[in-house]
């Protein structure tokens, strides 16, 4: 497949120069001419008013998917506990299938994890597919791809949804490739098309410089993986849902891995994400000892210290402290940005946040555009001040 130029047709107007993704078109002498970075996307058929851009490449036909429906969840469990992700994901299924007029599944594997299907229910599940057999006690990459590449084989799901978890992200690859399927990795947004009819998946791209929305429309299921904390779990009262056993045949051989020993890291780690209010610090803070006014505002207010990546990188703050599109995603109640200039990476782990409060001295930062209340005044007078007439007003109360 190739594209050319009848160049007697060329008028030299530009427009595929401006179009072209590659730099794959150039002009001679007035008349446009194809390089050999050409890779036959097509761009420039569409604009050349002349007709003088040919081609032989036929139109990608869309498959008929009218039998792959219904919206899936992937419930991830840890030793019969379910990760907060997963009923997330469940909220914003339960918003796709509605546009979509389809229903919500969740699909749990493991060991003795049934009981796990009522809490699945109550967060929008109208069907709970569970996979038990010894040998998905424990995770293990073969065996769980195995399993949810023979249900979405047999059930077709429109769409299937994973936490970007560490097992989600090392899961989510693997199945993809299985079943031959795209796959939208770290996604902090997803909605319908409203014309199409497809899964719209935006995540941050470029290093975080540019959110780019993703849209499979030549493969079924549509599957991405969530960042934890970037969804609202949404409870469904009263929802009557069903569970169906799945059978399953798996055998240690074709397994290959086998778990030997599980060590734990005695580790005392921050969950930013079950903080009420989170105070955050950037690069305005200025150095490691002057985080200390910050830490004295969470204490009054009883919230968590966070901070941005460069804070992170000067070593004024521990990884598990990370705000941002490397670091955690929060939806806390008040999210007290200190300092932050608002850019799109950091933006991207704090916006779910109910209210955002930012201190800059520079009335231009871009953390103003997404923030409820505004300061503009140094952090260093405006934090100590904020934290004394919280202290008051308590004392008042108290009295």
């Amino acid at each position: 497949m190739s594209v050319w130029i009848e160049v007697d047709l060329c008028n030299g107007c530009k427009r595929c120069l401006k179009v072209c993704p590659y730099g794959a078109v150039e002009l001679k002498d007035g008349k446009a001419h194809i390089t050999e970075r050409c890779t036959s996307c097509g761009a420039c058929l569409e604009v050349c008013k002349q007709k003088a851009i040919q081609s032989d490449i036929e139109p990608k036909v869309i498959p008929d998917f009218s039998e792959w429906k219904g919206v899936w969840v992937f419930a991830e469990q840890r030793e019969g506990r379910l990760h907060q992700v997963s009923l997330e994901l469940l909220g914003k299924a339960q918003e796709l299938a509605s546009t979509l007029g389809q229903d919500v599944s969740a699909v749990l594997l493991g060991q003795g994890v049934s009981v796990l299907a009522k809490t699945l229910i109550s967060y929008g599940a109208e069907k709970v597919y569970v996979a038990e057999h010894r040998a998905l006690k424990d995770y293990r990459t073969i065996a769980y791809a195995k399993v949810l590449q023979q249900l979405v084989e047999e059930h077709k799901p429109n769409i299937l949804l994973m936490g970007a978890t560490h097992l989600g992200r090392d899961l989510a690859p693997r199945l993809s490739r299985r079943i031959g399927v795209g796959l939208t990795a770290d996604c902090t947004a997803l909605s319908i098309d409203p014309k199409e009819g497809i899964l719209l998946q935006t995540r941050p791209a470029f290093g975080g410089n540019v959110m780019a929305t993703i849209a499979n429309r030549y493969s079924r299921p549509q599957m991405a993986t969530v960042r934890p904390g970037v969804m609202a779990a949404v409870p469904k009262k009263g929802n009557k849902g069903r569970t169906i056993r799945c059978r399953v045949s798996l055998t240690e051989k074709e397994i290959v891995t086998k778990i030997l020993e599980r060590v734990k890291e005695k580790k005392k780690s921050v969950s930013l994400g079950e903080a009420k209010v989170i105070v955050a610090g950037g690069r305005g803070v200025g150095s490691r000892e002057r985080m200390k006014s910050l830490f004295a505002l969470t204490e009054v207010m009883g919230g968590e210290v966070a901070g941005t990546r460069l804070i992170v990188e000067e070593g004024w703050l521990p990884p598990d402290r990370q705000v941002g599109q490397t670091g955690q995603t929060v939806r806390p109640e008040i999210y007290i940005a200190c300092g932050i200039s608002g850019a799109i990476q950091h933006r991207a782990g704090m916006l779910g946040s109910r209210y955002v409060i930012a201190i800059n001295k520079d009335r231009r930062a871009p953390i103003f555009e997404v923030a409820d209340w505004g300061i503009v005044g140094d952090l260093h007078e405006v934090v100590p001040a904020l934290t004394e007439a919280i202290k008051k007003t308590r004392a008042k109360r108290g009295a």
